[in-house]
């Protein structure tokens, strides 16, 4: 079983040393790590780490949290695949797609950025729409999106009143990139949290730039 975990620490030589000693204690292997924030004196990482069948996630972060100002945003089950060049490997597949170059990127975007769900969203006579969802989407749709058009990529307010109701139920953090200037839209959905840091937002700017490149 695997888990993503998303942990503050110190920034500073040793911490992520001690950690992985902290969750080699309870039986958790790190099997990849990507630093997403670094800020005054503490680091963000996202750990992907390998626990025995059965084990419990919060011994995870009881062993964590027992490090000096070591505080865990958010653990979930991850069952992506491991890669360090996620985001290339998208791009190239969204190239290489004959047809439903959107589908592609919808359906990718959600195990490169580690979020629930993903959408592109477009606006016409009758308002915004949904033209492509990934598997995991909600069902429920958002019809009323008075932030478009997107000029820069943003985290949104997962509470406002354009917001189902469903997904303000289940705490639905939210971001959205523009695709180029066609009007378009990638949205992201990230269920239970947690918050969009500043650098994912860069990053998902990143990808909704370079996929508006290439589908031309």
């Amino acid at each position: 079983m695997s888990y993503l975990l998303r942990v503050q620490l110190p920034d500073r030589p040793g911490s992520l040393g001690s950690l992985a000693v902290a969750l080699g204690s309870v039986g958790a292997d790190i099997l990849s790590l990507d630093v997403i924030e670094r800020g005054d004196g503490y680091a963000v990482d996202d750990l992907v780490v390998d626990v025995a069948p059965g084990a419990l996630p919060d011994t995870l972060i009881t062993a964590a949290e027992n490090l000096h100002d070591v505080r865990v945003d958010s653990i979930r089950p991850y069952t992506g695949v491991l890669d360090t060049h996620r985001e290339l490997e998208l791009i190239d597949r969204v190239a290489a797609a004959s047809d439903d170059r959107l589908q592609v990127l919808v359906d990718g975007a959600p195990r490169v950025l580690r979020v629930g769900w993903s959408v592109v969203v477009a606006t016409g006579r009758r308002g915004a729409y949904r033209v492509v969802g990934s598997s995991g989407a909600p069902e429920t749709h958002a019809t009323d999106m008075p932030w478009m058009p997107l000029a820069h990529p943003s985290a949104l307010d997962g509470e406002a009143d354009w917001v189902p109701q469903v997904w303000r139920d289940m705490d639905t953090k939210i971001a959205a990139a523009p695709l180029g200037s066609t009007g378009t839209v990638l949205m992201l959905g990230r269920p239970g949290g947690p918050d969009f840091r500043p650098s994912e937002v860069a990053r998902l700017g990143y990808l909704a730039g370079i996929v508006a490149t290439v589908l031309g």
